[in-house]
């Protein structure tokens, strides 16, 4: 019985803070569009990342096969 009186007011406070942590996600837009991220990978453009890679790739220097 006496470890109620440190449990209940432990559990409280958790729920507490818990509840406060969920007011704070909803109402600062933590769940506004939670498919933005998702949907961003598809129209992500590219055309940059590959025209530096391939310039990279043509600066290599290229490997002649030696026959024997």
């Amino acid at each position: 019985m006496e470890s109620l009186y440190l449990l209940l007011p432990m559990s409280l406070v958790v729920v507490g803070l818990t509840a406060g942590l969920l007011w704070w996600a909803v109402f600062s837009g933590q769940y506004d569009d939670p498919d933005e991220a998702a949907q961003s990978i598809l129209t992500d453009d590219d055309s940059t990342v590959d025209a530096s890679r391939d310039e990279n790739v043509a600066r290599l220097p290229q490997r002649t096969k030696h026959r024997s």
